[in-house]
């Protein structure tokens, strides 16, 4: 483990903690608009009894100590890979070390993946319900307002999704307070309906919520599935770790965020206890009337930070697939000269508007949505439980009996949820399911896909050693100037290069291999980027590193070759990459199906040139047939 590399004094803390506030804890800080309410769904068949609601209140109360308390803070952010969190920097952990067998890695990377992929499906959701329930409250002030709350929703992610091209980072300096005063509301909301009914206190005792389940049987078991929408920002707090450090996220979180929706949801229970048709939206018929449009502006703006939070997760989550070979290359600016974090993915932006475009048509309402919500999640936190338990065993050396009781502890209730949530599939729980399928699809066709052509070409190739013994028997005729051959395989030399020999029957002055690779590292140092190895005169091979959580770019690589004395200049050399263009057909490999995935994916991949940034005019491409 990695020590937290944050300040620890109290100038320093402080504005961590409120940018933690701002970024981190907006999923779950908007739980509280609708969670309480969708216990009492009649889908579940819960009556609104006294009992139940202290039942409910202490399950609520419980699930946020045991999952958020205990799993996340004290365990789960203990699991950084250099500072850095969210589940693929728990898979490459858990699959670092020399004990990993290549077994284990075909079990623990498509875990890993497939986590991954289903935090798509939530990226979706999450906008989708979190401005539609906000949206809502304006319904509890008058109905007038009832058939424009479609409309106005649509229009707020619209505009959410437009200004993604413009960057975060301009109005991200106030995301921190408005999420603050927006915990502050929460907390006096709370604090004015426990004053009401003091004894909704009471359900702070886990008996409460063992006499529910005693009491209820399977409609308690059931409404599990709502019980669970409010910890659904949990994975989002392990994700978001490297940009704050776990200090401040724990702080924020014990100090502040724990105790302001424990208030509210408190609050809410006291409010159903004295009036129990304010289950129609107990959110806003906690607050005086006089503060409800007040109120709604204000959940609006907590939802949409909530929402920007995740649609920059997910950006960020698929340059780290694009890193680590999961997808093609796919086009990403940095809308930032900063911050590394700040990036915008235009294919995705688009594609995650037109989804949660279509999630509030086709759902309507917060309520209906809420059965689509939680299923993606729950399963990505029992895979998380599951990594986190080999990382404790294998990097962390705990004995077999304490990562036992970890792993039987947490993943019991993880698997509780989700069955309880599954219950939801067809009711809407089928949305985030199909979409991390499809991309976990899509993953896996990329990622076999290029093992296998990378097979072919390595076929095709000649190693270094043949290669100077060829070219020793029958040199070539050489011409003034550099040339850089990108590959990525470190072994061989790289087919056009053999094409240049083959049919122009020359070879450049000096030579240079050049393979950019991608480590299950968050990122690498400046003296640690660049290898260069000098194989014969004027013939020189680069390894380039770089981690999960950076993008590659040639200037950079070549300023590191000078520090390794490999001098190059890249306004004057030329760079040559190979096309391939892939040809599907029934041999050994992939399904047929996913062959034509894969060639389609290849055709739409981003060209190198623009991806590693290298000046358009001096680069030459060597197209080249591969049938797989």
């Amino acid at each position: 483990m990695h020590k937290d590399h944050c300040k620890t004094n109290g100038r320093g803390l402080l504005p961590l903690i409120v940018g933690a506030l701002g970024v981190v804890f907006g999923d779950i800080g908007t739980s509280p608009l609708y969670a309480l309410k969708e216990c009492f769904n009649s889908h579940y068949g819960l009556s609104l009894t006294p009992d139940n609601v202290l039942g409910i209140l202490s399950v609520i109360f419980w699930t946020m100590i045991v999952v958020v308390g205990m799993k996340y803070m004290m365990f789960i952010l203990e699991a950084d890979n250099r500072g850095e969190g969210g589940i693929l920097a728990l898979m490459a952990l858990s699959t670092m070390t020399e004990r990993t067998s290549r077994t284990n890695r075909l079990i623990l990377l498509p875990l890993g993946l497939f986590g991954a992929s289903l935090l798509f499906g939530d990226g979706v959701i999450t906008p989708a319900i979190s401005v539609l329930s906000a949206i809502e409250g304006l319904k509890v002030a008058t109905p007038v307002f009832e058939p424009y709350v479609i409309p106005l929703t649509i229009s707020i992610l619209i505009a959410l999704f437009l200004v993604q091209r413009q960057g975060t980072n301009k109005i991200g300096a106030f995301f921190g307070p408005i999420i603050t005063l927006w915990f502050l509301c929460l907390a006096i909301l709370g604090v004015k309906g426990i004053m009401e009914n003091p004894s909704v206190l009471w359900a702070l005792s886990p008996v409460y919520a063992i006499h529910f389940f005693m009491s209820n049987g399977t409609e308690a078991f059931l409404v599990l599935g709502a019980v669970f929408l409010v910890v659904t920002g949990g994975e989002a707090l392990y994700a978001d770790m490297g940009h704050f450090g776990r200090t401040p996220i724990k702080w924020a979180w014990f100090s502040f965020v724990l105790p302001a929706l424990a208030l509210n949801y408190f609050g809410q229970g006291a409010l159903l206890l004295n009036t129990p048709e304010a289950i129609e939206n107990p959110f806003y018929l906690l607050a005086p009337p006089s503060w409800i449009y007040a109120l709604v502006v204000l959940a609006t703006m907590a939802s949409v930070i909530a929402s920007q939070a995740l649609i920059s997760g997910v950006f960020s989550l698929t340059r780290q697939a694009v890193q680590l070979g999961y997808l093609p290359r796919i086009k990403i600016i940095h809308t930032s000269s900063h911050e590394i974090g700040q990036i915008y993915v235009p294919f995705l932006n688009w594609i995650m508007l037109i989804g949660v475009v279509w999630l509030v048509i086709a759902f309507k309402t917060s309520s209906a949505m809420a059965a689509a919500y939680g299923i993606a999640v729950t399963i990505t936190m029992a895979i998380t439980t599951f990594l986190a338990f080999v990382v404790a065993r294998r990097l962390w050396r705990w004995g077999w009996l304490s990562s036992s009781i970890f792993l039987i502890l947490f993943l019991t209730i993880d698997i509780l949820f989700l069955t309880a949530c599954a219950f939801k599939f067809y009711d809407g729980g089928w949305v985030p399911i199909i979409i991390g399928v499809s991309v976990f699809t899509l993953m896996t066709t990329w990622q076999t896909g290029r093992r296998l052509l990378v097979g072919h070409l390595k076929s095709r190739s000649l190693s270094v050693e043949e290669f100077l013994k060829s070219i020793e028997e029958k040199p070539p005729l050489r011409v003034p100037g550099t040339a850089i051959y990108m590959t990525g395989d470190p072994w061989g030399v790289p087919i056009p290069l053999l094409h240049n020999i083959k049919h122009n029957k020359v070879m450049h002055e000096c030579v240079v291999i050049l393979t950019i690779a991608t480590r299950e590292v968050p990122s690498f140092r400046s003296n640690e980027r660049v290898r260069v190895e000098h194989i014969a005169p004027n013939f020189h091979r680069i390894y380039a590193y770089y981690g999960f959580m950076e993008t590659p770019r040639m200037r950079e690589i070549l300023n590191c070759c000078k520090v390794n004395g490999l001098d190059l200049d890249a306004d004057s050399a030329t760079f040559v990459l190979g096309r391939e263009t892939i040809i599907p057909s029934p041999k050994p490999g992939m399904f047929l199906w996913r062959e034509k995935i894969f060639a389609l994916m290849s055709r739409n991949a981003q060209r190198p040139t623009a991806y590693f940034d290298i000046p358009v005019n001096q680069v030459i491409e060597v197209g080249i047939q591969v049938e797989i």
